[in-house]
């Protein structure tokens, strides 16, 4: 239900300062917090705005993120410090990249705010605030909500971290149609913070205002902790009845026209169900498949028609054609899902043409009524490995059979699915996708789906207007109506001095066609906003292009040539008419700092792999009265090419005594290194007993190895190589040990791979293998050599490019190690994190290791480093896998 949330997540914080000492922390103060959100006729613009001081003797460096709906279109964002205003500036995305790019290649620290979540992204940025200094940051984006299961909801999460003196919430509401109810609700309410809020709801108008104390924000009498960490949730509907379906409202010569008839009786469903059963699906997965099932199955109408298609690459159907949802076919069908076992491939292509054919045949005998409408809903965690497996010949395939007549609705489940295939399949068949997330509700995410389509009450529905008074009209045309939502158009009255403006609806109801007509007087209309203190007086044109930028992205995922370029270009130009960060667009803001450095703010979408290939680390932070110095990675911040310092994180560990082996932690660190840093905590693999490093390097100019470990957060996605020159990108992610998955990039041939600790997936433009680790190929792809072999590893080589080695290491914890050799093949552009080791430019001769001692400091980059020669398991030079080697271990 992405559509109804429009959240707010505040949090700022020092990040320079230890955890453990709340004085410290106490330095970056903020004292004031104002959430401002205006919704005007379902239109809601939000003003963030957290004011800041250092209350330090020295500078530190705050943060300021907010969380905020993927819907959401960011406008503004700006800094005031110390009276001075830094904007942000919205551009065209391959601009505002060059400007950013520019930035890295003068040396100049440059960041990047691009992440996703659940419903959320994040908006992010630190800023360095001088001694006494003070910074006031303000972020404003704009959404239009949706009706959903009869109501909007506005979610506002907040965690300030901190008790905040000023703190306050305003939620104004102006529906001209009349407002039913408002409820709030709250994951972190007590009494005393109840008493925080204040509602107010007369005919149209509502305000709720959250303005709790310090004291009401204390999680103990006497304590420093705050309550406010959490979800504060508004709810709220527009008045409703038979006569009033419709609403129309006119501002500044634009219309938007709301369509949700209400009380409407239920067109019956004709469902068919297609299950992936793949090996994937094992565990969980299917677990919460079968849970998520039978209770639909619960909730199915009796007029309802219905079929299970469970596939692997073997497809199977309940039965060979739909049936009533009577009482005993509901319970058959409960036993049927409860003994589906995963097992096999993925045949995709094959599993939707059956459902289409079962749709298609019981439509020709007659079982099915006219006025019903059909859909198939696909549920899958992978991509198609049997059968066809060609993306493009699937949506072909599936388009050519359906031929409008059904919808098509895609559940992708899980991370490693294909949403971006799903997509186009679904909107090219007048449905949507959506991702269900694997986590502990992911049987309540699949129930929620399916109570959003459960219940059409109008089928082909038009809404027309008369011609020559209306242009640029959003999409006016729609398959289904479902009990609960609402249909919005929206469009420009171009006609002059025209007093009464009419629409008129058409749809088909269970028994008869439906023909509505609704008038509006263009004055009255004008007038009802003109003195709403409130309202942002453009909002309905601001809302026209909302909405129209939304729908024309969707077509996108469906067009090729000259055509998508064409829309591209339209959709480019409405986002910077309107100050939209869209996909195509992003927002650059200069930063005040030590050096200058650029903030570029990017949409991200909904399926694309984030920070891959072109993401770099950069993590700088400075204070007074100390040196620069690189911390542990804090941020994946984008970029394609030219390496700077920022990218060695590489700091002395502290000897710790009984921790085993990676040649006893580094154990031979200087006392008085130890004694100027401060060290981090132990790494993963050490913990766990395990001795394999991360990745083995052959190191071109010398016969000799370095074994690499990397103490960085879990789940962190880190850049690990980054050649523009030669065209290759690697990219891992570490799991609860060691790296659990790896994505590479070939630029030349274009090549994608995905590689983890169950499957390999291997992409081009026209070919998508998906390898399972057990069992042993070799092949050509494009000049690429891809291998695997019985010990588990997958090996790439071409004649001209570095030799990749990733090894499946079976052991009672599964993950990957990587190893890279022919590293001569690198260009002298080469960066990332193990990528810069490569560079032996940046090795002074006297500052290799002595191959004869096994102690040794290094210089990388300008950075110190320690190594330590010492036994450990890996590949030896002959790529025997699993022996004892003698390598130079370092931990960066």
């Amino acid at each position: 239900m992405d559509g109804q949330v429009f959240t707010v997540f505040l949090a700022i914080s020092s990040i320079l300062l230890p955890s453990n000492s709340f004085a410290r922390k106490k330095d970056i103060d903020i004292y004031s917090v104002h959430v401002d959100c205006q919704v005007s006729s379902r239109f809601a613009r939000s003003v963030i705005t957290s004011r800041v001081v250092n209350r330090a003797n020295e500078s530190r460096e705050a943060l300021f993120e907010v969380e905020l709906p993927k819907t959401a279109f960011i406008t503004n964002y700006s800094m005031t410090i110390d009276g001075v205003v830094y904007p942000g500036t919205i551009k065209e995305k391959k601009e505002a990249q060059q400007q950013y790019d520019t930035a890295v290649s003068r040396g100049q620290s440059a960041s990047l705010v691009k992440a996703t979540g659940r419903k959320m992204e994040n908006f992010e940025v630190s800023v360095n605030i001088a001694a006494a200094g003070k910074v006031v940051f303000e972020l404003v984006y704009e959404e239009l909500l949706k009706r959903q299961l009869g109501k909007y909801e506005l979610l506002i999460k907040v965690k300030p971290k901190q008790l905040v003196k000023h703190f306050q919430i305003d939620v104004h509401i102006f529906e001209p149609q009349g407002i039913s109810f408002v409820d709030t609700s709250s994951t972190f309410m007590t009494n005393d913070l109840f008493e925080a809020i204040t509602k107010s709801v007369n005919e149209t108008k509502a305000h709720v205002l959250f303005k709790p104390t310090i004291d009401q924000q204390r999680k103990s009498p006497d304590g420093e902790e705050s309550l406010i960490d959490g979800d504060l949730t508004i709810s709220y509907d527009v008045k409703r009845s038979d006569m009033s379906a419709n609403d129309l409202q006119i501002v500044n010569g634009y219309f938007v026209h709301y369509f949700a008839p209400p009380n409407l009786p239920k067109l019956p469903k004709n469902v068919v169900f297609v299950i992936d059963r793949s090996g994937s699906m094992a565990g969980r997965k299917i677990e919460q498949t079968r849970e998520a099932l039978i209770k639909i199955l619960a909730d199915i109408s009796p007029e309802d028609h219905f079929n299970f298609i469970v596939f692997n690459s073997i497809i199977q159907t309940w039965r060979t054609s739909l049936f009533p949802a009577t009482e005993e076919n509901v319970n058959g069908a409960k036993d049927y899902v409860q003994k589906t076992r995963p097992v096999g491939g993925t045949n995709i292509n094959d599993a939707l043409l059956a459902a289409v054919r079962m749709l298609t045949k019981a439509s020709e005998d007659g079982k099915l009524s006219e006025r019903s409408v059909s859909m198939i809903i696909l549920l899958t965690d992978g991509e198609p490995t049997s059968g066809v497996t060609n993306l493009a010949t699937i949506q072909k395939n599936i388009q050519r059979a359906i031929e409008g007549r059904f919808t098509l609705y895609c559940l992708g489940f899980g991370g490693d699915v294909d949403y971006k295939f799903l997509e186009k399949l679904a909107l090219e068949n007048g449905g949507l996708a959506r991702r269900i997330y694997e986590d502990s509700d992911s049987a309540l995410q699949l129930q929620g789906f399916y109570q959003e389509v459960a219940n059409p009450t109008l089928m082909k529905i038009e809404l027309q207007y008369p011609e020559n008074t209306v242009s640029e009209l959003t999409k006016n045309n729609f398959g289904q109506f479902f009990d609960g939502s609402e249909i919005v158009v929206a469009g420009h009255i171009i006609k002059d001095k025209l007093n009464i403006f009419t629409a008129e609806i058409k749809a088909q109801t269970h028994a008869s066609d439906l023909v509505l007509q609704v008038e509006a007087n263009v004055a009255e209309k004008e007038d009802t906003f003109k003195h709403q203190h409130y309202i942002f007086g453009d909002f309905i044109e601001r809302l026209w292009a909302y909405l129209t930028i939304n729908q024309q992205l969707e077509k996108l995922v469906s067009l090729e040539g000259d055509e998508k370029t064409s829309l591209q270009n339209q959709t480019l130009q409405l986002s910077l008419k309107y100050g939209f960060v869209t996909p195509l667009t992003s927002m650059v803001v200069t930063k005040p700092d030590d050096q200058e450095k650029f903030l570029l703010a990017n949409k991200p979408e909904e399926g694309e792999k984030e920070n891959f290939p072109d993401t770099i680390l950069t993590s700088q932070i400075s204070s007074a009265g100390r040196s620069q110095r690189p911390t542990m990675a804090r941020r994946i911040k984008q970029k394609s090419h030219i390496p700077d310092d920022s990218y060695s994180f590489l700091r002395p560990m502290k000897i710790q005594t009984g921790y085993g082996n990676m040649f006893d932690f580094v154990k031979l660190l200087a006392t008085e290194t130890v004694r100027t840093t401060t060290p981090p905590t132990l790494p993963p693999s050490l913990i766990y007993g395990i001795d394999y490093p991360d990745f083995i390097l052959q190191l071109p100019w010398q016969n000799d190895s370095f074994c690499i470990d990397i103490n960085i957060d879990h789940q962190k996605s880190l850049n690990l190589v980054s050649d523009p020159d030669t065209g290759i990108w690697v990219n891992g992610k570490r799991g609860s040990i060691n790296f659990a998955s790896f994505e590479i990039a070939y630029k030349n041939p274009e090549m994608n791979l995905s590689v983890t600790t169950n499957r390999i997936i291997i992409q081009n433009q026209t070919v998508s293998y998906n390898l399972l680790w057990k069992k042993t190929d070799s092949f050509s792809l494009e000049g690429l050599k891809i291998s695997i072999d019985k010990k588990r590893r997958l090996t790439i080589t071409d004649d001209d490019k570095a030799t990749i080695i990733i090894s499946n290491i079976n052991a009672s914890k599964h993950f990957l190690q990587l190893f890279i050799t022919d590293g001569h093949h690198f260009s002298a552009n080469v960066g990332g994190l193990i990528g810069q080791f490569f560079l032996n430019t940046h090795f002074e001769p006297d500052q290799y290791p002595d191959p004869s001692e096994d102690l040794a400091m290094l210089n990388v980059l300008g950075q110190k480093l320690m190594a330590a020669r010492g036994p450990r398991k890996g590949y030896n030079q002959a790529l025997i896998h699993g022996a004892q080697i003698s390598c130079w271990s370092v931990v960066i």
